[in-house]
């Protein structure tokens, strides 16, 4: 962390997120634009309405920190070595409620989101960087979320 920032607050601008990596509306707080950690990048993000991730996995780990709501945390098995079009099959489903923290390995095809589509559900996620000062990449793919993956999105 940059001590220099250790001190200050300051609000979280909400950062714009791609809406095509999303099933919903969300916004997504970039905490690391404040205070500059130099290890991983972190957000605090709101899924509305039942909006979850799409399917992905991050070059470095992730862990979920839940805020808000309750939501669940899906990874998936993938099937075949395509490196864009292939099948996936659900290996483990979570559920996640307020003070639920879960770290998700590197390269782990997951997604996670709200499972309610009265309620908000939040959490913060810290996407540790896979080497010193290498930042973490996030792959993302469109699928139907249950049997095949059918290209990476941009």
């Amino acid at each position: 962390m940059n001590k220099e920032n250790i001190f200050s607050k300051s609000g979280i601008a909400s950062k714009k997120a791609k809406i095509n990596y999303f099933t919903g509306p969300i916004t997504a707080k970039d905490i690391s634009a404040i205070i500059k950690p130099l290890t991983e990048k972190i957000y605090h993000v709101t899924f509305k309405n039942g909006a979850r991730t799409k399917l992905h996995y991050h070059s470095g780990g992730q862990t979920l920190i839940v805020t808000k709501g309750n939501g669940s945390l899906i990874i998936y098995h993938k099937l075949g070595k395509n490196k864009e079009n292939f099948s996936i099959k659900i290996s483990k489903k979570i559920n996640l409620k307020i003070g639920d923290c879960v770290h998700i390995p590197a390269m782990k095809l997951h997604t996670h989101g709200s499972i309610n589509n009265k309620t908000n559900f939040s959490h913060i996620a810290i996407n540790s960087f896979p080497k010193k000062n290498q930042e973490p990449k996030t792959i993302w793919y469109e699928s139907d979320l249950k049997h095949s993956v059918t290209k990476i999105l941009k």
